[in-house]
């Protein structure tokens, strides 16, 4: 009888350690490959869309060309969100995503940023070519959308031949914040909603929307998403009020909805 006891408790506690991994073998997973500086808000809104829907986000984050080279080169992915609309014209002219789902949803502001002790004084782009600073760290500007933005402001401006040679080019937005936070270099450009999640440095200059780029955010489904239906509700969760409000509390500039 004892022995039988036994058995039967063993079999309960095997059978039940099989649940949770069976449970967790259904849950479904949702792949967002997304620009490095949308990695605070995401992983906030990722928890709220997680609990609504019982999936699974996995985060792929980087600089939007480089994310844009690994879709290139298949690496799963069930939607992209870019920080420049040419990285995302790039991915629909080789037809990797669902155009239908197509929507450039949010905005952002390009700042100067300098380290928190730092005394000095930037106005505007011309106070960039004070030799008090010796480097200037921002994204590769060949490639990394804040850094393509930060050429576009300092060219239009007249400045950016003089400025070119004092450029850090980082391998994303984050690195160059990275630089700044760290005293290695005394100024970098990143985006408002960068220089927001540190105390570690400080804004000096905020570039205004008339004298600066045009910055959008643009997201999409990809076309061969392998949870194409989840990957819908998920670009629609993130047009809900609650998306929008958490977008804005990082700083992001929420878009009106287009004229239909």
């Amino acid at each position: 009888m004892k022995t039988r006891t036994l058995l039967s408790v063993l079999t309960a506690l095997a059978v039940g350690s099989l649940i949770p991994h069976s449970l967790s073998a259904q849950t479904k997973e949702l792949r967002v490959s997304a620009a490095a500086s949308l990695a605070d808000v995401l992983k906030e809104i990722h928890a709220g869309f997680e609990k609504a829907h019982g999936v699974k986000v996995e985060l792929n984050l980087g600089a939007s060309s480089a994310v844009v080279r690994q879709i290139e080169a298949g690496a799963p992915a069930d939607v992209f969100i870019s920080a420049d609309a040419p990285k995302m014209d790039q991915l629909e002219k080789a037809g990797l995503i669902n155009t239908a789902t197509r929507e450039d949803q949010l905005s952002n502001a390009l700042v100067v940023v300098v380290p928190a002790d730092s005394k000095l004084a930037i106005t505007g782009g011309k106070d960039l070519l004070k030799p008090d600073i010796r480097k200037l760290a921002l994204g590769d500007p060949k490639a990394v959308p804040a850094g393509v933005y930060t050429k576009e402001w300092l060219t239009k401006l007249g400045l950016w031949a003089q400025v070119e040679a004092k450029v850090l080019a980082t391998e994303n937005v984050r690195a160059a914040l990275a630089a700044v936070e760290s005293g290695n270099v005394e100024a970098g450009v990143v985006y408002k909603t960068d220089a927001a999640i540190t105390t570690k440095v400080k804004v000096a200059f905020e570039v205004s929307a008339a004298e600066g780029p045009v910055i959008t955010y643009p997201m999409a489904a990809l076309k061969d998403a392998k949870n194409a239906d989840l990957a819908k509700q998920y670009l629609e969760y993130l047009d809900t009020p609650e998306s929008h409000a958490l977008f804005q509390k990082y700083g992001f500039i929420v878009l009106p909805e287009p004229k239909r």
